[in-house]
């Protein structure tokens, strides 16, 4: 199937979304789009799943243009998507979400459980994902394989185009693997993929073309044989990054000890944090990174050791007594754990620390605003107004929201736990920049990380975890992604 979009634009108040975007998909191409949080991507392609109408421009189907009313009309063309926020039903089964409304019913239209599950085992196989079955509680299963369902369900409609957006944000190695095979053979096949990804090496690997979109607007169309990352960089974001390696703010003044801590999930972790250090912690999925951190934020109920801050022996069993003594945390999940969706920049930026907008006995919204307004030119948060609903804006955006609330706070400790999940490389070199700020200040900061070059760019030292226990500690400074690899999954 040859797609085409010819002048697309789209506005929402205050925001021109998409401004005269042109896009064409070849029959069996993988053709990337790439851009800064904010570009454009999701909206185009909430266009084409026909979740939202352009305002203007023409779409076009095998040269015959179409209007796609809704996600349904989208699916009868041929056109699936699989979402970075996924749209599984945890009690429901893996086959009845993989099969939501089209399960094969007898002649008198009840269920075929039977067929069901053989329907659902089947596809799986053939996708490789034998290690998921299909009577199984979605619920029960882990982030990476709700992704590779939630493939399997947009591919058991056998689609003609796949958009996929992020797919590999929350998935193993080996998951990814599977994923790729998986696009190989749509291609194969004749089918087309739309692949979304701010990951280059991804996108070196898989894609035949690349689309570069910037602030709503289209910047060019490449053949990935004919262009370098540094090139699709300075296309994306309009300039040459900085280089992420920078001087070391570590002193030898020890700010937190933490000693033989157990919690759910891991168990007799010791180590200690200075101040002005940024201490990386690296790990397979499910090595207990996270579960360390929500126990010494009090979000997760701590089994035994101590935790000591400045001096001073920290007990804590809820994140207002961790913020009160000083810490921070940015979770791994910011639309579910670290923001407000609903509410306003403002409301999010202040939620941790009311105080600083009480001059007086009571609290004053406009020096809130003031506040807000200030982290929004520091940060460079795009937004048209410090009132507009965090759910509005880019992921990106969202990410330095979080920040601001704890630039704000002034922890002693901030705890950062995928600090740059689902955002481009702009926003990332910019949150890079933000962090060594903070540990230049002072600040001690406990960076978790599943990217290893980001772990190897910007920590001092390195905890690696395995299977919930502290397998070694490394270096930042000449350390490999083989030996942190080596101690993490050997």
């Amino acid at each position: 199937m040859h797609l085409q979009l010819a002048g697309i634009s789209k506005f929402f108040p205050g925001v021109k979304a998409l401004d005269n975007i042109r896009f064409d998909l070849l029959p069996g191409e993988v053709h990337a789009i790439c851009g800064e949080n904010g570009a454009g991507k999701s909206t185009l392609m909430n266009i084409l799943a026909g979740n939202l109408q352009p305002d203007k421009g023409q779409i076009l189907l095998n040269e015959q243009p179409v209007r796609i009313a809704n996600p349904v009309h989208a699916a009868s063309l041929g056109i699936a998507i699989v979402y970075q926020q996924l749209s599984l039903v945890d009690t429901l089964s893996v086959a009845e979400n993989i099969f939501a409304n089209t399960q094969p019913r007898n002649h008198w239209g009840i269920i075929d459980r039977a067929a069901l599950l053989g329907q659902t085992r089947q596809l799986l196989e053939n996708l490789q994902l034998q290690s998921i079955q299909p009577q199984i509680l979605v619920g029960d299963l882990s982030q990476g394989q709700k992704q590779m369902v939630e493939v399997a369900k947009a591919l058991s409609k056998h689609p003609a185009i796949l958009i996929l957006d992020e797919p590999t944000a929350s998935i193993t190695e080996r998951e990814a693997g599977t994923l790729f095979a998986i696009i190989r053979q749509l291609k194969d096949s004749g089918k087309s993929v739309i692949y979304i990804s701010h990951r280059m090496q991804e996108i070196f690997g898989i894609a035949d073309r690349i689309t570069v979109l910037k602030d709503g607007q289209y910047q060019g169309t490449q053949a990935i044989a004919e262009v370098t990352p540094t090139d699709l960089i300075r296309m994306m974001v309009g300039r040459d990054l900085e280089a992420s390696d920078g001087p070391s703010a570590a002193t030898r003044e020890e700010l937190l000890r933490v000693k033989d801590l157990s919690g759910n999930g891991f168990s007799q972790i010791t180590f200690t944090l200075h101040r002005g250090e940024i201490l990386g912690m690296a790990g397979l999925v499910g090595a207990g990174r996270t579960e360390i951190a929500q126990t010494l934020f009090g979000y997760l109920p701590r089994r035994s050791g101590e935790v000591w801050l400045k001096g001073r022996l920290l007990r804590v069993s809820h994140p207002r007594e961790a913020i009160r003594a000083g810490l921070g945390y940015l979770p791994e999940d910011r639309k579910s754990q670290g923001l407000f969706m609903d509410k306003s920049l403002t409301d999010n930026i202040i939620a941790a620390n009311f105080r600083a907008a009480r001059p007086g006995n009571w609290f004053d919204s406009s020096v809130a605003r003031e506040l807000a307004q200030s982290y929004r030119e520091k940060l460079r948060i795009v937004t048209p107004d410090v009132e507009q609903d965090v759910l509005h804006l880019s992921g990106g955006n969202q990410q330095k929201v979080v920040l601001a609330r704890w630039l704000l706070a002034d922890p002693d400790v901030l705890i950062v736990d995928e600090p740059t999940h689902g955002i481009d490389v702009g926003a990332k070199a910019e949150i890079y920049r933000l962090l060594r700020q903070l540990a230049a200040q002072g600040k001690g900061i406990i960076l978790i990380s599943s990217e290893l070059p980001e772990v190897l760019a910007l920590a001092d030292r390195i905890l690696v975890l395995r299977e919930g226990t502290l397998a070694g500690e490394l270096p930042g400074r000449g350390t490999t992604e083989e030996e942190v690899m080596a101690l993490a999954a050997c």
